[in-house]
């Protein structure tokens, strides 16, 4: 116990123990030195030993024994600490080990600075702060060589130098344009070992962001200018892979999407072009390009047809009429005839009279190519074909019921039993009158049949398509001008001088006129328009491949059908025995649901050449 008291007294009485050795204590024993020149060697042994460990009646222990030294036993290292408080503490402290090494209280005291140290590089570690880690690291490998937290700070600072490696290689791999290859040798694998050296890593997450936008932009550009679409939807899944950023690859799928289908519908062109003019091979061959492109099957089957028809009927002239062979039936299809290729101004001007909203705004339509329709509506008989090879079953069957015109009431009126066998008044109906009773669904189903039967491409005419050919030409309310027709038995529409079976006329009609016919007339039976067609304005109304719109704003101004996906109302164009002077105009369009049945309501075919 009184060693350990004369140790601490010697501590904390003189910290400064290099100044023993240097000016001060020079100074301060020549001084004492002169002014008792009479002291014993006695005395100065024992003054010089109070000068080490202080004097006065603070000790009373035994200082015989103690021999401090006046050099110090070891080197003193030469570190520092950042705060001048700790620095302070280390220096005293390492001075004092210098001069008694194995001073307990020294070395603990030391300890305990260490420990304030370790807890600061802890600190300094977690704040990313790597030079003050080292610094003060390199304090604790002086003081305590073995302690663990050199190693962390070491480890740290490889981790650093591997980060930084990494990101190097990366950026490098980045700007040399190795996005996903090599392995072990890109951007994306060299800034993803980066953020896992580093989780959160700033400039690697940009990296990979910038690596993730070349990527998209290389899958851009495969499609683009080296027409690669399953190419770039590879590099696109790579993109998805390196970063997330869905709207991103959204925003790239979309303009590839757009641009693909710009592709092929210029390549479509094309064809047609290809086949218009003669070249029939080169045709193939973009046709062959289109399948590889994923082209649309119906389109592709078009086109095909359309080559065929074009090899076959290379000589076809405006007007001229032919027939497909119904194999299944071993006869001839329903007659078509080749609509000459030109435009017109689809819809009514504002000033015409009875004109309705839907009819606008009026605009050019151009048909860059023929096309043929049926030249009457589809019979009876024909529709019958189809159902006795087919079973097919129409939707007034399934419903029960359809509208017929009550001769008795003059009214339009819901009938069960009613369908396609049936006239407009519900009695049974003669072939060559044309089909009514016939929903969207079943004309889209018998030209399906038709289709497969013949091996041509047979649809439902656009509703442009449809008023080109009734108009044929003219650009007045009427196919034959203004007013009422100029000749009796022009069209099945509502004259003053029809009477009903009953003895009924038309309230509103066209004065001075009748086609004597009160209902559907056999088709073909009235005078032929100038595209030679019959019953375009009159007779019954007809199903038209559109969608209803209520203006033509953005309709296509290429003659194709105006559709939308899932729609449930579709257009029917044209004039029926009972149409007033206001709907038998060319312009006059109507809607209805595609399951909707009616006694005014048939239909017509068209077929591309």
């Amino acid at each position: 116990m009184r060693y350990l008291l004369l140790a601490t007294s010697v501590v904390f009485a003189f910290s400064p123990w290099a100044a023993i050795a240097q000016e001060d204590a020079e100074t301060t024993e020549g001084a004492e030195a002169e002014a008792q020149t009479e002291e014993t060697e006695e005395q100065r042994s024992v003054r010089r030993l109070g000068d080490v460990v202080g004097s006065g009646d603070e000790f009373d222990i035994d200082f015989d024994n103690l021999n401090v030294p006046e050099q110090p036993v070891e080197d003193v290292p030469e570190v520092s600490l950042p705060d001048p408080e700790q620095d302070e503490e280390l220096q005293t402290l390492l001075r004092r080990r210098a001069f008694v090494p194995n001073d307990q209280d020294t070395l603990d005291a030391l300890s305990d600075l260490i420990d304030q140290v370790e807890a600061d590089i802890s600190e300094a570690l977690g704040q990313g702060d790597l030079a003050t880690a080292q610094q003060l690291a390199g304090v604790v490998a002086e003081v305590e060589p073995e302690r663990e937290i050199i190693g962390e700070v070491e480890s740290a600072v490889e981790q650093r130098n591997s980060i930084g490696q990494a990101l190097e290689q990366a950026a490098a791999a980045l700007e040399a344009g190795r996005l996903t290859q090599p392995a072990g040798d890109n951007a994306a694998e060299l800034f993803a070992r980066a953020l896992e050296l580093d989780p959160g890593n700033e400039t690697a997450e940009a990296g990979l962001v910038e690596t993730h936008q070349a990527i998209v932009a290389s899958a851009v550009s495969m499609a683009q200018e080296d027409l690669d679409f399953e190419g770039a939807e590879a590099r696109l899944a790579e993109a998805e892979d390196v970063h997330e950023s869905p709207e991103v690859i959204a925003e790239a799928r979309d303009s590839i999407a757009e641009f693909r289908t710009r592709h092929i519908e210029n390549l479509h062109d094309e064809a047609l072009t290809h086949i218009d003019e003669g070249r029939y091979d080169q045709a193939d061959e973009t046709i062959t390009e289109l399948v590889a492109l994923g082209h649309e099957r119906d389109s592709v089957e078009s086109l095909q047809a359309s080559l065929a028809d074009a090899r076959l009927y290379g000589s076809f002239e405006p007007g001229q009429a032919f027939n497909d062979e119904i194999e299944g039936l071993g006869k001839p299809g329903p007659e078509m005839v080749v609509v000459p290729a030109g435009s017109f101004m689809m819809g009514s001007p504002e000033d015409e009279e009875d004109r309705m909203a839907n009819e606008g705004p009026q605009h050019r339509v151009s048909f860059d190519r023929g096309f043929a329709l049926s030249r009457t509506e589809i019979t009876v008989g024909q529709f019958g074909d189809f159902v006795d090879a087919t079973g097919y079953r129409t939707d007034a069957e399934i419903s029960g019921s359809s509208r017929i015109y009550n001769l008795e009431t003059g009214r339009m009126d819901d009938r069960d039993d009613v369908n396609w066998r049936l006239d407009f008044a519900g009695e049974t109906a003669d072939d060559d009158l044309p089909v009514i009773h016939v929903s969207w669904r079943d004309v889209t189903a018998y030209i399906d049949w038709l289709s497969e039967e013949t091996g041509r491409n047979y649809r439902l005419p656009s509703e442009a398509e449809f008023e080109y050919a009734l108009r044929a030409g003219s650009q007045s309310p009427y196919w034959w001008g203004e007013g009422p027709p100029p000749e009796d038995d022009m069209e099945n529409v509502t004259g003053d001088g029809d009477t009903s079976p009953t003895g009924a006329r038309w309230n509103v009609a066209f004065r001075r006129y009748s086609d004597g016919h009160w209902g559907p007339a056999p088709v073909g039976s009235l005078v032929r328009n100038p595209f030679e067609l019959n019953d375009m304005g009159g007779n019954v109304m007809e199903w038209v491949e559109d969608c209803w719109h209520d203006s033509f704003v953005r309709a296509p101004d290429d003659g194709s059908a105006w559709v939308n996906p899932g729609c449930e109302r579709h257009v029917i164009k044209g004039g029926s025995w009972s149409s007033t002077p206001a709907m038998s105009r060319s312009a006059f369009r109507i809607s209805s649901s595609a399951e909707s049945t009616d006694m005014r309501v048939g239909f017509r075919i068209a077929r591309g050449l």
